[in-house]
């Protein structure tokens, strides 16, 4: 089982627009909603890909409980999310159907208490026992540590359970230097972190910050990855157009599978980049094209060197 980690769950609403524009009214063509935050995204993706996984974080009020509705009709996804007094965020996504852009507007998470975040590390730390790799994606509600995904990593570390972490700003510096074993910023997130513009050092610097790999999202041109088994550059065989929501959810799935499944990095590269662009595709954050998928995995282009055996 694949434990996947998302402390500010959400409701993400998806609005599709014949055009958007600015100081107008819009008539909305379609709505379609769906259970998400980060790790929820890469939990269906991780089922589509068969996988079993559990989701865990928190829910609550009306909100929480329609991701909770939504999630019992996934299947191979395990619910596990912890109940809280607050309500749980919606994100709304304005997909403009002539040009393809998409425009996100996110809610802010519940306020979690001290007894709510005291119950997540004792549920969390019994969810270790049967886990072969945890996820710790997204940013943190109010209330939460921001030392919060420190804390996880260095428990999941404990139990022999391997861990990638997804997040930013100050969770991420505190997380990294708990040793997880991938970190998947993205370029703006890693420049922050490492006060560098030049991916290939700025990665081998968060490398030393603590994180085993480091694998930086470029958006449309791919994946580069430090690792102590080498460095490497995956990039897909064309641009595509479409909703980008999700997408880097979607590659933080194909990292997970490829890991329990003990797939090479450039395997992991090629599929975490497949299913990126598959995602762009897709109409809905945390799904992915499966035919686009596999006619594309066999095309991205994943160059690089071994430096260790």
């Amino acid at each position: 089982m694949i434990l996947t980690v998302t402390l500010n769950t959400a409701l993400d609403i998806t609005y599709r627009v014949r055009s958007l524009r600015p100081h107008a009214s819009h008539r909305v063509s379609e709505v379609l909603e769906r259970p998400g935050g980060k790790g929820l995204n890469v939990a269906r993706v991780l089922a589509a890909l068969g996988h079993p996984v559990t989701v865990t974080g928190f829910a609550g009020g009306a909100t929480g409980r329609a991701v909770q509705e939504r999630l019992t009709g996934t299947p191979g996804v395990a619910d596990a999310l912890l109940p809280v007094t607050g309500t749980t965020r919606r994100t709304i996504a304005v997909v403009d159907e002539r040009t393809g852009d998409t425009t996100q507007l996110n809610e802010p998470g519940p306020a979690i208490t001290p007894a709510e975040w005291s119950a997540f590390q004792e549920a969390y730390e019994d969810l270790l026992a049967g886990a072969d790799a945890v996820a710790l994606c997204g940013s943190l509600p109010p209330g939460v540590p921001v030392g919060a995904y420190a804390g996880l990593v260095r428990a999941s570390r404990a139990a022999g359970v391997p861990v990638l972490l997804d997040t930013n700003g100050e969770p991420l510096r505190r997380g990294i230097a708990a040793r997880p074993d991938i970190v998947k910023p993205n370029t703006d997130e890693l420049a922050e972190l490492t006060g560098s513009h030049e991916p290939f050092g700025a990665t081998e610097d968060a490398r030393r910050r603590g994180a085993r790999a480091v694998v930086a999202s470029l958006g449309p041109k791919g994946l580069l990855a430090t690792t102590p088994e080498g460095r490497w550059r995956a990039t897909p065989p064309a641009h595509v157009h479409g909703n980008p929501t999700g997408a880097g959810d979607s590659a933080v799935a194909g990292l997970l599978s490829g890991l329990v499944e003990h797939l090479p990095w450039p395997d992991r590269l090629a599929r975490a980049v497949a299913l990126s662009a598959a995602t762009v595709l897709a109409p809905v954050a945390g799904e992915f094209d499966p035919e686009a998928y596999q006619e594309l995995v066999g095309r991205v282009t994943v160059t690089g060197e071994v430096t260790a055996a």
